[in-house]
């Protein structure tokens, strides 16, 4: 699709997404003014078939006038047709494309700026606010032009049939101006508030479908939907201000216009009273019923676009709220950019430097402090401390989700700000301990890792990270369908899928941050046994809170307070740190005294 790599950092002009489909933007205008064109001159066919067909009773006059109509009406139609298909095309298209590059920007957006936004505002964003500004486009390049053409056709054809009339368009015209002016005034700062309310609605909706199952299991579904009711009860009276704001507007507009339409008629019968004065013969009448009809149905009109065009300035105004908060995610660039480098030195080493790092935004104490840690090619190395000691953190520094406060983080000895973004991250195989599934067959789960990937790499990823046994269980094997965030796979079998997912993609680095969780030690036994014998060559880093997770490492970093205070095997450790030896004898104690 065009426009879809279009860079956007800075302010970016939403119009440009609609310079791509510019001819069916153009085209959309012209077909409106014929199908404009068309209703006007039907109006004044309807004045002759009254004047020089009914009322003097000439058949052929209604019958040759009659086709005229109905040729003019069915060209009309075919303009609206195309309109509107064109409108639609450019407005849909327009849509479509600011979607695409405002996911796009989502996507890349660091950890940091996601949260800043909350995902419940930019689920708003993605969805409500580019459906505004897609109806806005529609309705620009259809009633844009409707509106005017009605107003000057219109104007121009009643003044045609007596000046006077255009008296009342000019008496009707301010008091529509200050009922319009007064109510876009107050409505105008409203619409915001309507999104962010709905950003909030969005927000807990969000949360309470992600944890259903934690809902559930604490019965708290009663709060959570007293906590959904305020919300939307807030959003809705928010919004039911707006509306009956702009209720107020137009049976105040409809009592202008219908006091028009009588002043025309009022005006139309004294024409009509001075020709019959004048003259009984109908056929030289100056003025007549069949002209008050037109003109009665001119103003009409003109009255309409001038309502059209109120109605216009609201979608004018909710619109504009909608673009800066589009805009204002478009052009946030990444804080976290790209480097140049996509060539290293070395392979599978990882080397920390004097890294000291906080969240950002977070006025506390660094939560790593002064890191110095150097991983060799196929070293297995595990981290293991408290909750909350920033072994997580460390992690993420590596494929650079955060970059550090100070020092410097080296990826086969490169610096990860000097590198290519995807090409740093494409070194990474990086399972959680939250484990994420995608919709698709478990076949495609893993493949996820690797799109590449030929069935028998699959098949051989699942066997090392002992899910193929239980995949091989199911009725379809492994193009059985996943239910909604793998909800119909238990714990252990989401784990083992995302291991699955990490080991197809062959990377250089393989990093289970406490992933291995909700696998009974057997099972644990038999992937680090597996892992071992296939994965020669690849960079291990275990996150763990077991010490029968991390035993078999060449080397266990103790993490202390966001410092490592050691770092050697199981057996060194055992005789020279105090805190190691004290998370083994807890966890032997509560095993009842079986090996950790």
């Amino acid at each position: 699709m065009k426009n879809r790599k279009k860079k956007n950092d800075g302010q970016v002009k939403l119009s440009s997404y609609l310079k791509p489909y510019w001819l069916t933007a153009i085209i959309s205008p012209i077909f409106m003014i014929g199908e404009v064109g068309a209703d006007l001159i039907l109006t004044k066919q309807m004045s002759i078939i009254v004047d020089e067909g009914v009322l003097v009773g000439n058949q052929g006059v209604i019958i040759k006038t009659g086709l005229m109509m109905l040729l003019i009406a069915a060209l009309g139609g075919i303009m609206g047709l195309a309109c509107a298909w064109t409108a639609s095309i450019s407005s849909q298209s327009f849509g479509n494309d600011l979607r695409v590059a405002a996911f796009d920007r989502a996507m890349h957006l660091s950890q940091q700026q996601t949260d800043k936004f909350t995902t419940g505002s930019l689920i708003t964003r993605l969805t409500n606010d580019i459906t505004v500004l897609q109806d806005l486009v529609n309705m620009i390049l259809r009633m844009f032009v409707r509106a005017p053409m009605f107003l000057i056709g219109g104007l121009y054809f009643t003044l045609t049939l007596n000046v006077k009339f255009g008296y009342v368009v000019l008496a009707a015209l301010p008091f529509i101006i200050i009922v319009v002016v007064m109510m876009l005034k107050k409505v105008n700062p409203m619409f915001l508030n309507v999104q962010k309310k709905l950003d909030r609605v969005n927000a807990i909706v969000q949360e309470n479908v992600t944890g259903a199952r934690v809902v559930k299991a604490y019965t708290r579904e009663e709060y959570e939907i007293s906590r959904f009711d305020v919300a939307n009860t807030d959003y809705r009276d928010t919004a039911y201000g707006v509306s009956r704001i702009m209720a107020y507007m137009m049976p105040a507009l409809s009592l202008i216009m219908n006091i028009s339409v009588i002043m025309i008629y009022y005006i139309g019968a004294k024409l009509v009273d001075a020709s019959y004065a004048e003259t009984m013969n109908v056929e030289l009448m100056k003025f007549s019923a069949g002209k008050v009809m037109a003109a009665a149905s001119y103003i009409t009109r003109i009255l309409a676009s001038i309502m059209m065009v109120s109605m216009m300035f609201q979608q004018f105004a909710r619109g504009k709220a909608s673009a800066m908060r589009v805009r204002e995610l478009i052009s946030t660039v990444p804080n976290i950019t790209d480097g140049n480098v996509t060539e290293a030195p070395e392979y599978g080493t990882i080397e920390l430097k004097n890294v000291s790092f906080k969240y950002p935004g977070s006025s506390g104490d660094y939560i790593l402090k002064n890191i110095n840690l150097t991983i060799k090619q196929g070293e297995t190395v595990a981290i293991i401390g408290s909750t909350g000691s920033g072994k997580s953190s460390l992690v993420q520094l590596l494929p650079r989700f955060y970059d550090v406060d100070e020092g410097e983080v080296l990826v086969d000895g490169v610096n990860v700000r000097e590198y290519d973004l995807h090409t740093l991250r494409e070194k990474f195989g990086f399972v959680l301990q939250k484990s994420e599934l995608f919709s698709g067959t478990l076949a495609d789960n893993i493949r996820w890792g690797n799109e590449d990937a030929t069935d028998e790499e699959v098949k051989n990823a699942a066997m090392i990270a002992q899910a193929h046994d239980f995949i091989e269980s199911f009725n379809d094997k492994y193009d059985t369908v996943v239910a909604e965030k793998g909800a119909s796979l238990s714990g252990g079998q989401k784990q083992r899928m995302s291991i699955a997912r990490a080991i197809v993609r062959h990377p250089e680095f393989l990093i289970f941050d406490d992933s291995t969780s909700a696998l009974d030690l057997g099972t644990e036994a038999r992937l680090q046994a597996a892992l071992r014998e296939n994965l020669h060559g690849t960079t291990v880093i275990i996150i763990a809170q077991r010490i029968a997770s991390v035993k078999n490492a060449d080397r266990i970093a103790v993490l202390e307070g966001g410092t490592i205070t050691a770092c050697a095997s199981h057996d060194e450790l055992m005789k020279t740190s105090e805190t190691y030896r004290d998370i083994y004898r807890s966890q032997m104690k509560s095993n009842g005294g079986e090996s950790a």
